[in-house]
């Protein structure tokens, strides 16, 4: 779950980042600003790893999911020994006997499936909740850090996609955003 939304969130970011990049020579050109604009990067992912309150909101995070996770492992075996249990005796069983019992499998399965599909979106909401206001509190310390600098744009190196290959370490702001977000909130 967190892979995929990593997966998604580096898709965009990628994607924002190469349409920027296209654009930003485009764009100071028509407004008349310097050809020079003014960037810098961070590597987002670390930022976060390394916020004072990431490691709580995980915990919290994996203390809550295991328990879903260990019903829906439950009602997983409970279909598996229910169907092991069919398999071995459809050929004795009556007609009337096997469907009744393809039936109690057909519900034991869509229950499965919605549980599953339950506890997905339940995992998203809640990662949602515990994340959301770290990111938005590393967003607000990198937008401040780039109009206190004067900067035009601030890529995420850590965006699968990012196409940066290379890049002045000078320009790194990663260091200076972990030190405000683990500054005291003003």
């Amino acid at each position: 779950m967190h892979k995929e939304r990593n997966v998604a969130r580096s898709a965009f970011w990628g994607l924002l980042s190469t349409i920027a990049v296209a654009l930003i020579p485009a764009a100071a050109l028509a407004q008349g600003a310097p050809a020079g604009a003014r960037i810098a990067w961070v590597d987002l992912q670390t930022v976060l790893k390394q916020s004072p309150e990431y490691a709580v909101a995980e915990s919290t995070f994996k203390k809550e999911m295991d328990g879903m996770q260990k019903e829906v492992e439950k009602l997983q075996q409970q279909f598996d020994s229910t169907l092991n249990e069919y398999n071995k005796q459809a050929v004795v069983l009556s007609p009337s006997a096997k469907q009744s019992k393809e039936t109690q499998l057909r519900n034991l399965q869509q229950t499965l499936q919605q549980r599953a599909s339950d506890f997905q979106s339940r995992a998203q909401q809640r990662e949602q909740e515990l994340i959301g206001p770290i990111e938005r509190r590393v967003q607000g310390i990198i937008e401040g850090l780039r109009a206190e600098r004067n900067l035009s744009i601030i890529f995420d190196v850590s965006a699968q996609g990012s196409n940066i290959i290379a890049a002045d370490k000078s320009l790194d702001l990663t260091a200076t955003v972990m030190q405000r977000l683990k500054a005291p909130s003003q």
